[in-house]
């Protein structure tokens, strides 16, 4: 019996990575007198991953990225005001409105009291919980839990918290990498909900071939595929 469903935040419940698409677009104009748009998102995301280990997942990892890059890609020409301008960028995404996907409340509306429901993200402590702030969400969870990076050892830690054996557990997420395979390695169900944008970082070529795995176009069809299932507390 699954007796908790865990759910992924960004570009799961909310819009998430096409806000740092936008913010990344607006950076790219701002380097176009030194290098074009593919070579400054080149650029860009290997900052990124070389960071990765020292700055974690988040919009402030992605800041500082982006200042890095402009500074190296630019040979240290840019002008203060350009480097400002970056900045400000980055407090744009840190505070923009949080977009709610179709079908997303009524799903967890109607999940609650029927078995325990986990918000499990991952990324900047302050950012995610204001994101959960701004989303109203926070009511449907009985836990949070905003990890560094979604590990197995990660997810292993969760369940023990939850006092949980893995074959209880479903996760529901956009990412195979950092929502999906995880859990359907320690045991556990997964249901992919694509999404039309995917960071790089996180794009995995291949379904997975487990069947414990299952994949809906989109959150709306979450409660038609649970009727499959055996849910409760």
């Amino acid at each position: 019996m699954i007796s908790t469903i865990g759910f992924d935040a960004d570009d799961t419940l909310w819009v998430n990575e096409p806000n740092y698409r936008q913010t990344e677009a607006e950076f790219c104009r701002i380097l176009e007198p030194w290098l074009p748009e593919p070579e400054v998102s080149k650029g860009l995301f290997a900052t990124e991953m070389a960071n990765l280990e020292l700055y974690g997942y988040g919009a402030k990892g992605f800041i500082l990225s982006m200042i890095e890059t402009a500074i190296r890609l630019s040979n240290g020409t840019i002008s203060n005001e350009k480097l400002n301008h970056i900045i400000g960028l980055g407090k744009e995404l840190l505070d923009r409105d949080v977009e709610l996907l179709d079908g997303v409340k009524s799903v967890l509306a109607g999940l609650q009291g029927k078995c325990r429901l986990i918000l499990a993200t991952k990324g900047d402590l302050l950012d995610q919980e204001r994101k959960l702030r701004k989303s109203g969400l926070e009511g449907y969870f009985h836990h949070i839990e905003i990890m560094s990076d979604k590990t197995e050892n990660n997810y292993k830690k969760l369940l023990a918290h939850l006092e949980i054996q893995p074959e209880e557990f479903l996760m529901v997420g956009n990412s195979l990498k950092s929502d999906i395979l995880p859990v359907l390695n320690l045991g556990g169900y997964g249901v992919y909900v694509p999404y039309h944008t995917t960071w790089q970082h996180e794009h995995i070529e291949h379904l997975p071939d487990n069947p414990n795995f299952a994949e809906i176009p989109g959150i709306k069809h979450l409660p038609g595929l649970l009727e499959k299932y055996e849910i409760g507390h």
